[in-house]
């Protein structure tokens, strides 16, 4: 991730919870000092509504990544709270998933 970084010019922070409301907070904390958020939301892209409300409320561009394809799985996880206030989505691709959702959030913030 940061040598993708190092090459769009962007710098990048890493944060990992498996807490929802650490993610919130983390979201709220950072968003008056970053222009967007890549997630991978894993199990609360199916459930939380408040991951959700956090992004509507701090106004940021954000792309959600899934390592897997989602839509191939479970018919439970084709549905994503997420995806409707996202600027795009990457998955099914692996780490890569990370990488093409940084060059995806990059460019749309450069428009």
């Amino acid at each position: 991730m940061q040598k993708t970084a190092n090459e769009l010019g962007v710098e990048i922070t890493v944060f990992q919870s498996n807490h929802e409301g650490e993610l919130i907070d983390y979201i709220e904390r950072m968003a008056p000092e970053v222009e967007g958020f890549l997630i991978n939301p894993g199990a609360y892209t199916h459930t939380s509504i408040a991951l959700r409300d956090a992004f509507v409320g701090v106004e940021r561009s954000f792309v959600e990544v899934h390592l897997s394809n989602t839509t191939a799985r479970e018919r439970f996880r084709r549905h994503s709270y997420l995806a409707p206030v996202a600027a795009g989505m990457v998955y099914g691709f692996g780490l890569h998933s990370y990488l093409l959702g940084l060059q995806g959030l990059v460019a749309k913030l450069q428009r």
